[in-house]
């Protein structure tokens, strides 16, 4: 929105981490889906783009669990 019957906002930076959250500067005002409002106050707030998160819709880091496969070098590992 731009003029004069603009609300006096400042503009956000928004990054996007690859395979993790979306970083907002806050604060922030979240509306989900369901219409539920959400907010916080941080000075960065960590947006869940995975929908993992126990606290969605906010990150918890649940995007770094990883499930491990038959072919990772841990699974051919014989020393153990």
């Amino acid at each position: 929105m731009t003029g004069q019957n603009a609300p006096n906002r400042r503009e956000r930076r928004v990054t996007v981490v690859p395979n993790g959250p979306v970083l907002v500067e806050g604060p922030v005002e979240l509306v989900t889906e369901d219409g539920v409002t959400h907010t916080s106050d941080r000075f960065v707030v960590a947006v869940c783009a995975c929908r993992r998160s126990k606290r969605y819709p906010f990150c918890d880091t649940s995007h770094r669990r990883r499930v491990r496969s038959d072919d990772s070098p841990a699974a051919h590992d014989d020393s153990r």
